[in-house]
């Protein structure tokens, strides 16, 4: 008998496949081995290589964009306020 696994480790799978999807469609369309445009399909192989996984990380982890905002702006540095007026 299988143990089923947990919601956690399920979720963590998840994610780590629609951002191996995400990181995957990006590679394909920025070396144009995939065109992100067709006559055929027209805006299809970029819905599905790149819209597809974002919005699946939007539903999976709906935190994130804020999350990666909070982490920039603490990353940047502070600009220097001038002595002289």
């Amino acid at each position: 008998m299988r143990t089923q696994p947990t919601d956690a480790s399920r979720h963590h799978r998840l994610v780590a496949g629609a951002l191996l999807w995400l990181l995957a469609g990006a590679v394909l369309l920025l070396t144009t081995l995939v065109p992100a445009r067709t006559d055929l399909l027209g805006w299809t192989p970029a819905f599905w290589l790149v819209g597809a996984p974002l919005a699946l990380l939007l539903v999976l982890e709906p935190r994130l964009p804020r999350d990666l905002l909070a982490l920039a702006r603490t990353r940047r540095p502070r600009q220097r306020q001038a002595i002289w007026h």
